[in-house]
C-alpha cells in the first residue's frame, strides 16, 4: 500500500491511496467524533464496508460516509487507486501505522524467512474468505490485521526451535505453542495500540473445532471466527509448502484434506467459504 497526503487546510485532508488485489485499509472509528469521510475511485474495483452498509463499486465512483460511527473497512477487489478524503487530520497517524506494519513485518523476516512470505499469503487469503462470509467491517480489520501477524510470537521463540530441521520433541512443542500466546500479548501490547483489534487472532489461530488445538482447547463458535478462517488458511498453505521435514502436497490433497477435516479440525462455514473461493488463491 502506498498513501500520500496531496492536500490538507483546517483540519480536512486528501489522501491519495494505492492499494494492490485485496489489499486492506481502515481505521477505527473515533469515540468523541463523527467526521466526514469520502472516497473517489479513479481505477480499480474497491469493497467498501462502513456500520452495517456494504458497496462494490468502480472507477468514478464516489462514495460519501457520514456521520461515521462505526469501523470502516475498505479492500481492493482488483489493483486501485484513490483519494481518501476525511474531515478529520489522520494521515500522520495512518502513515506511522502503516511504517510500523512494515517495520514488524522487517523483523519477522529477519527471524524467519518461511514467516514473512507465508504471513501476506494467510492475510490475502484470509480476506477473501471474510469477504465470502460476510464480515462486518471490524470483523475484517481483524481478521487482516491478525493474520497478517498471527505467528508475530514466533520472534520470540529460540532460533534452534524454530528453525530445527527435523521434527519438534515434546518439550520443543510445548515451546513452540507458546507463540500464541507471545503473540496475543505483543499485539495487545500499549506500545502497538494499532495491533489490538489482531490479538485474538493470533491467539487462537491453532485452536480446533473439535477442541483438540491450543492454547485453551476451545471448540465450535467459541473460538472467535476471523481466527477460525486463519485456521484454515495456515493449514492450507502450510500443506502446500516446501517444509525442511516434509513435501508438499499437491493443492488437490490440500483441499481434500480440509474437505475431509470440516466439522473435525474445522468450522464447517469456514471450510464451505474456502472451497468456493479456493481456486481464487492461485492467482494471489
Amino acid at each position: 500500500m502506498t498513501i500520500t497526503l496531496l492536500g490538507s487546510y483546517n483540519g480536512v485532508e486528501l489522501i491519495r491511496h494505492e492499494l494492490k488485489r485485496f489489499g486492506l485499509m481502515g481505521f477505527n472509528s473515533s469515540p468523541t467524533s463523527a467526521p466526514f469521510e469520502g472516497i473517489v475511485l479513479v481505477k480499480g474495483s474497491l469493497r467498501v464496508a462502513y456500520d452495517s452498509e456494504v458497496e462494490i463499486v468502480g472507477p468514478g465512483a464516489v462514495v460519501t460516509m457520514h456521520p461515521v460511527k462505526g469501523d470502516v473497512c475498505i479492500i481492493a477487489m482488483q489493483d486501485a487507486e484513490f483519494i481518501y478524503i476525511s474531515s478529520a487530520p489522520i494521515f500522520d497517524s495512518y502513515r506511522r501505522g502503516v511504517e510500523r506494519f512494515h517495520q514488524m513485518a522487517t523483523e519477522i523476516a529477519q527471524k524467519d524467512g518461511y514467516t514473512a512470505s507465508h504471513c501476506e499469503r494467510i492475510r490475502k487469503y484470509s480476506v477473501l474468505i471474510g469477504c465470502e462470509l460476510g464480515l462486518s467491517a471490524r470483523e475484517l480489520l481483524s481478521l487482516s490485521c491478525g493474520a497478517l501477524f498471527h505467528d508475530i510470537g514466533k520472534t520470540q521463540i529460540p532460533d534452534e526451535i524454530l528453525r530445527k530441521p527435523g521434527r519438534l520433541t515434546p518439550e520443543e512443542f510445548d515451546i513452540m505453542k507458546m507463540h500464541t500466546i507471545y503473540g496475543r500479548d505483543m499485539m495487545s501490547s500499549p506500545s502497538n495500540p494499532f495491533l489490538h483489534i489482531g490479538s485474538t487472532v493470533a491467539e487462537q489461530h491453532h485452536e480446533r473445532y473439535d477442541g483438540s488445538g491450543y492454547p485453551y482447547g476451545l471448540k465450535g463458535e467459541e473460538i472467535y471466527l476471523p481466527a477460525a478462517i486463519v485456521a484454515v488458511v495456515d493449514s492450507y498453505d502450510a500443506m502446500t509448502s516446501k517444509r525442511p521435514y516434509q513435501r508438499p502436497k499437491s493443492k488437490q490433497e490440500a483441499i481434500d484434506e480440509i474437505r475431509a477435516l470440516r466439522g473435525k479440525l474445522y468450522d464447517p462455514r469456514v471450510v464451505d467459504a474456502f472451497l468456493k473461493v479456493v481456486s481464487t488463491l492461485d492467482d494471489l
